[in-house]
């Protein structure tokens, strides 16, 4: 997946855009913009790609994304095949965060929203949003643009105090921020391609190119974790999408990671996750 910059920016010098899509299947592209974007799902499943996470999407999904942070949805295979009649449909709405003005976010009124929009840099997942919420995202573009701008402020201070879940891991950093992001962007599209199958530290570095040692500094200085940590994280989320799924059984789904050990898959899970392969479909179970 090579890492595109779109432009988002918003027509007829409005104060942010809103859009519907609604197709066979989502944008197959990783990608970034300037632009944070508040994503809900209505309909069709997949995985979704943001940052250094890989996990499942469903309809009713409510997310955040920072700027810059890269980003796909990826639906289910059946949605590509021919003459399908799935359907992927979703509002995203994209805005700069001094949309209202450089200093309307430093007001002591707008703290809330302020303070999520800065924990969005990692992405955010609303996965119990109430009817109230979604109706307010679906309303927006039958609105008035004074009143579309507040029902949308609204709906910012509505979800500053809604429980939501980091997405990207606190190690992840944006490689669309630094001066490396293009030896990087290889790097990870390179990871994200490979990670179901033997990946060796040297063939990446390669890709810089640098020495493996010189390479497994600089990407421990970056991400403030190891080359192997970083990859074992991708694999470990897509392991939690096919377990949610309950497809596999878990001796297939530690190679369908890219694990060659079991017993290493099992230590690994339960290292990132806190649980065990079991455990966590049990508990992902209980709450569907």
């Amino acid at each position: 997946m090579k890492l595109i910059k779109i432009d988002r920016k918003s027509p007829n010098a409005s104060s942010f855009s809103l859009n519907t899509t609604q197709d066979a299947h989502f944008l197959k592209i990783w990608h970034y913009h300037p632009e944070l974007e508040l994503v809900l799902i209505l309909e069709s499943t997949g995985t979704r790609f943001i940052g250094d996470s890989i996990s499942k999407f469903a309809p009713g999904e409510l997310v955040l994304l920072g700027s810059n942070l890269p980003h796909m949805w990826l639906n289910d295979p059946e949605y590509f095949e021919p003459h399908t009649a799935l359907k992927a449909e979703a509002i995203a709405i994209h805005f700069r965060k001094e949309f209202l003005g450089t200093d309307f976010l430093e007001t002591p009124e707008m703290a809330s929203i302020a303070s999520l929009l800065d924990r969005a840099a990692r992405g955010i997942v609303f996965e119990k949003v109430s009817s109230k919420i979604k109706q307010k995202i679906l309303q927006l573009s039958a609105l008035s643009p004074f009143e579309r701008t507040m029902q949308f402020l609204d709906l910012l201070h509505e979800l500053s105090t809604t429980p939501g879940r980091a997405i990207s891991s606190t190690g992840f950093q944006n490689s669309a921020l630094t001066s490396n992001s293009k030896n990087f962007d290889a790097v990870y599209e390179y990871l994200f391609k490979n990670f179901r199958k033997p990946i060796m530290l040297g063939e990446v570095a390669a890709l810089i190119p640098m020495n493996s040692s010189a390479f497994s500094r600089l990407f421990s200085k970056f991400h403030k974790k190891s080359f192997t940590r970083y990859l074992n994280e991708i694999r470990i989320g897509y392991a939690c999408r096919l377990l949610i799924e309950k497809r596999y059984d878990v001796s297939e789904i530690c190679y369908a990671c890219g694990f060659n050990s079991l017993s290493n898959f099992n230590r690994q899970f339960k290292i990132i996750t806190g649980k065990t392969p079991l455990e966590y479909a049990e508990y992902h179970q209980k709450r569907m």
